[in-house]
């Protein structure tokens, strides 16, 4: 019979109630702010915005950066104060205007802004700040011809072509002086991916201009290196690498441009080195960029507007936080239907007859639909799990019923006396009854490892001594070579009797499908923290498609059931429980017709120390 719940209790109700009351809360509480918060910050008088004058900094530090003189700025001062709404004048040290974007005869603001100069303020590397170096985007003389671009650009191409193919997403970015750059995704190590080979230092090689231009930096710096007792070993080049914020930053400056014939202290040699340097940078790119200017933003003598929420917006901002809480009550209710509806499906699904092993649809790829999904497959590994159980007793009664069959009718044809009871007769008898012992001793051994309770009593030894115990026992097999090999630092903490179990019936199945000319080989060795075992055969192998059911218990590639070809079928899967309660695993590879390898991998123990 199926439960009604109450109405306060189901999920839709929940959700829409929970839904509703956020949204009220989250409303209310945003009206409220608008009304109150707003009206006061609007009545404040207006400030500076401060990233909006970062910006109009860092533009005409881009300008004096790439310009010798300030004779064009007054249309980009006109522009950026058509986009800002500010004024914006430029004039040098003494007051003298060189651009202004108000009318003449405007009074400027009492005090200036900024100074804008590219040499001695970097306002583009970091976006809101005003670094102490030069802007990236003065160049100067190593910006490159249209005639020299034309390699570099084909260069980067290439390395960019060459990532691609190591599956290695990556763009080109042109610097300043127009040098193409290859950049990857997320700063992503091209080594990383097996794209080493693409970075072949072509690209970065310098350009006749570039050529020029440093050893005219050389020249500037290297007096000024040598009164500091420092020469140049290195080429100062490239100055404008991709993202380099300064070039002459960081900790091996000296390591890589410079080095010292003065016994002052590595961090004094390293300032002195830097501003060397820098000061050699700032002298060759003056004649390039625009004198210093002083900015001054502001409204001039006007007065700042002040403006107060008027009754009329009051009501926007309440009309609007109505028909908010509409459409989220709204679009609370749908995602609540559509949320409800597959987990009715589920219940349903759950209450159905055990045998049908309904699955439902899978519609959504959101929590719903991973919790369908996994209903899904669940049902299916009860199935198959009904499935392997039918199996199993099919199996067990299959294996039993030969053996029980021959102790059965060989004694009542003896009775009736058809047949004499002769040794042979009574040797044969006593073999089927060895084998529906072994038949029980293997399902026992499996009930234990799955209930949990296979007894283990561990004890070091060699993997050595337990490969030539198993071979000693092993080697009646006529016609066919067992060879056990074994490194001497392979130890186990193991038991010693179900080890031997467990290579015993490899060694077993091994021997069973190799022919009399054949080889059976041992192997253990140490590989890191573990020890592997590896038993391998030159017989007839196995298919493909046969070896993900190796370890599968009553399976066997002779499909015929033949005890002549096979065994009970219970071997390897008792193998693998074994190595598993010892904490390894057990895998097996094979090609047709070339034998096969069964490994089992095993935690390790290092050799006692007195070596015994």
């Amino acid at each position: 019979m199926r439960r009604r719940i109450p109405v306060r209790k189901r999920l839709l109700v929940r959700l829409l109630f929970v839904s509703a009351l956020i949204a009220v809360c989250s409303v209310a509480a945003t009206a409220w702010l608008a009304v109150t918060t707003t009206t006061s910050a609007l009545q404040e008088e207006q400030g500076q915005d401060l990233a909006a004058d970062n910006s109009i900094l860092a533009e005409l530090s881009g300008y004096a950066a790439t310009h010798a003189g300030w004779s064009g700025a007054r249309r980009t001062g006109q522009d950026l104060a058509a986009r800002t709404g500010r004024r914006i004048a430029l004039t040098t040290a003494d007051r003298t205007v060189l651009a202004d974007s108000a009318p003449r005869g405007t009074p400027l603001p009492p005090r200036p802004a900024a100074t804008v100069d590219p040499l001695r303020t970097d306002t583009y590397s970091e976006t809101g700040a005003q670094l102490s170096g030069i802007d990236p985007r003065a160049v100067g003389p190593y910006r490159l011809p249209a005639a020299e671009r034309a390699k570099p650009d084909a260069l980067a191409a290439t390395r960019k072509r060459c990532s691609a193919r190591h599956g290695l997403q990556s763009g080109i970015v042109r610097t300043a002086s127009g040098r193409p750059v290859v950049t990857t995704a997320d700063g992503a190590d091209p080594a990383g991916y097996g794209a080493a080979d693409c970075e072949d230092g072509r690209l970065g090689a310098p350009t006749p201009t570039e050529s020029r231009a440093q050893d005219a930096l050389t020249d500037l710096a290297r007096p000024c290196l040598k009164k500091a007792g420092l020469d140049i070993v290195g080429p100062l080049f490239p100055l404008y690498g991709p993202a380099a914020k300064d070039p002459f930053s960081g900790d091996h400056l000296i390591a890589k441009y410079v080095s010292r014939t003065t016994r002052a202290s590595p961090a004094a040699t390293e300032r002195a080195a830097r501003t060397c340097l820098l000061t050699a940078r700032r002298t060759q790119l003056e004649p390039y960029v625009a004198p210093v200017a002083e900015l001054f933003l502001g409204i001039g003598a006007q007065s700042p507007s002040r403006v107060d929420m008027s009754t009329a917006n009051k009501a926007k901002v309440i009309g609007a936080a109505g028909l908010v809480l509409a459409v989220t009550v709204a679009v609370t209710a749908v995602v609540a239907v559509r949320l409800v509806r597959p987990l009715r499906a589920l219940t349903e699904a759950a209450g159905a007859p055990p045998e049908l092993h309904v699955r439902v649809p899978v519609t959504t790829r959101d929590e719903t639909g991973i919790l369908a999904e996994a209903f899904n497959d669940l049902a299916e590994r009860r199935e198959r799990l009904e499935a392997q159980r039918k199996a199993l007793v099919s199996d067990i009664a299959h294996e039993l019923r030969s053996p029980l069959t021959n102790i059965r009718g060989w004694p009542e044809v003896v009775r009736d006396g058809v047949v004499e009871a002769e040794p042979a007769l009574l040797d044969s008898l006593h073999e089927e009854a060895l084998v529906l012992q072994r038949i029980i001793d293997d399902l026992e051994d499996l009930a234990a490892a799955d209930a949990g309770t296979l007894r283990l009593h561990r004890e070091p030894q060699r993997a050595a001594d337990l490969l030539d115990q198993v071979a000693a026992a092993h080697r009646v097999a006529a016609g066919v070579a067992l060879h056990p090999a074994a490194d001497p630092a392979a130890r186990l903490d193991a038991d010693p009797v179900r080890m031997r179990q467990a290579l015993g019936n490899l060694v077993s199945n091994a021997l069973r499908h190799t022919p009399a000319d054949g080889t059976v080989t041992l192997t253990a060795r140490r590989e890191g923290t573990d020890v592997v075992l590896r038993v391998g055969d030159t017989g007839t192998g196995i298919a493909a498609e046969d070896l993900p059911h190796v370890f599968e218990r009553f399976w066997r590639a002779e499909k015929s059931r033949s005890r002549r070809t096979g065994g009970s079928g219970l071997g390897l899967p008792i193998v693998r429980h074994l190595v598993a309660a010892h904490g390894g695993t057990a895998e097996a590879a094979s090609a047709p017709g070339q034998g096969a390898v069964l490994t089992l991998r095993l935690p390790g123990i290092e050799a006692p120390a007195d070596g015994s």
